[in-house]
């Protein structure tokens, strides 16, 4: 656990999450995907079956040798609440210990009106009201860059906040540790748990949709960057030929996104005429479905920037594997067939079979990984949940 192992709190939630994320497993399966010694993994869950957290289960075989004991919760040891905030309201979910999403659903939230932040404490207060005493903490995720998960100072042009004091309202509203990060990386946090994380140590989540991010994860952790805005690849300038660069809601022109994010698909599709003023982007994939060849065309092309942009920080990163999300994706055997060309023909050698793998998606998502980052607390290596994590943790081990 990058050397975080020997610290108290860490080592007993780190093993309660294991078992409620994985399911029944063997004291040396434990010992090898945390990096601890099986003296220490035997010593820890002495204790947490003495407490009543965890039970042995049933014995399964082994390589030579006695046959292994499984391990399991003896339990419900908690749940956390994830919100994810957009322009226009907040998706909240509460998710078990295993991902599971045990309830859903949404507020009506203008994060641009006065008061919006007293608004959003509310929200969430109303919430944990409705939870029991198992309440872990809460994650939120912004559409924008965060300082760090632990003091949740917001930039979210998107949202028209600056320098937001996420993180120190919503835990004096709420009274529980309050995790906040980019809505990216909140996916990123749902991977290491419950998707390629398990197998894969460094690895992109990129996530297509209203706007183009990128989650980066090295050696287990998050890479946030100087300032907490590490993955912003949706604003990589690009070079296009044949009329002005469109403006991006960052204030530049020529972005990735002002070119493939959702506003960007639009303006292009009814300046060709394959939708009319007032046309969607549910109506660009109905008429790209239907066979229309301008509407293929315009995600083709999409795909082919998209490709030539990734290609890049896949050069400057080199990640194991590359994990597609988002609203976008539904459209993606339309993306597809520029994307890939393009991506491997930009690639260096040893880099063009990098895996990319497209997820399927739901709205729940977006909350469920914010609900990550609490859970996600004991494989917090690189420190930076903080305080928020440490209490989180001393939560899971106090179950």
């Amino acid at each position: 656990m990058s050397g975080q192992s020997s610290r108290s709190d860490v080592v007993p939630s780190g093993i309660v999450t294991l078992l409620g994320t994985r399911g029944p497993t063997s004291r040396t399966a434990i010992a090898r995907s945390l990096g601890l010694s099986p003296a220490t993994v035997t010593q820890v869950t002495k204790d947490l079956i003495a407490r009543g957290i965890v039970e042995e289960l049933e014995s399964v075989p082994s390589n030579g040798g006695r046959p292994a004991r499984l391990l399991g919760l003896a339990s419900r040891t908690g749940v956390a609440l994830g919100a994810k905030v957009t322009a226009d309201h907040v998706a909240v979910v509460t998710v078990e210990l295993d991902g599971s999403v045990r309830s859903s659903g949404s507020h009506d939230f203008d994060p641009a009106a006065a008061g919006a932040l007293d608004r959003l404490g509310r929200i969430l207060t109303e919430e944990v009201a409705g939870l029991d005493d198992l309440l872990l903490g809460v994650g939120v995720g912004v559409p924008g860059s965060v300082d760090s998960q632990a003091s949740g100072i917001v930039d979210a042009p998107t949202l028209g906040w600056r320098a937001a004091q996420v993180g120190p309202i919503l835990r004096q509203a709420v009274g529980t540790p309050v995790l906040v990060d980019n809505d990216v990386n909140t996916l990123a946090a749902a991977e290491r748990l419950y998707g390629i994380g398990r197998e894969h140590s460094s690895y992109l989540v990129v996530t297509i949709g209203r706007g183009i991010g990128c989650a980066i994860v090295v050696d287990g952790g998050i890479y946030r960057g100087g300032n907490g805005g590490a993955g912003e690849i949706g604003h990589i300038p690009m070079w296009c030929t044949g009329g002005e660069q469109p403006p991006c809601t960052c204030g530049s022109t020529g972005c990735l996104e002002a070119y493939i994010g959702a506003a960007g698909l639009i303006r292009t599709a009814r300046g060709r005429g394959v939708l009319g003023p007032r046309g969607t982007l549910t109506g660009l994939l109905r008429a790209a479905t239907n066979g229309d060849e301008d509407a293929r065309a315009i995600y083709a092309e999409a795909g082919d920037l998209l490709g030539r942009a990734l290609a890049g920080v896949i050069h400057t990163v080199d990640p194991e594997v590359v994990v597609l999300l988002g609203e976008g994706v539904d459209g993606w055997e339309f993306w597809q067939p520029g994307f890939e060309p393009s991506f491997r023909r930009s690639l260096l050698p040893a880099r063009k079979g990098v895996p990319v793998m497209v997820e399927p998606w739901t709205e729940d998502q977006w909350a469920r990984g914010a609900a990550s980052l609490v859970l996600a607390s004991p494989f917090d290596s690189a420190g930076n949940g903080g305080e928020q994590s440490r209490l989180v943790r001393a939560r899971m081990g106090a179950s």
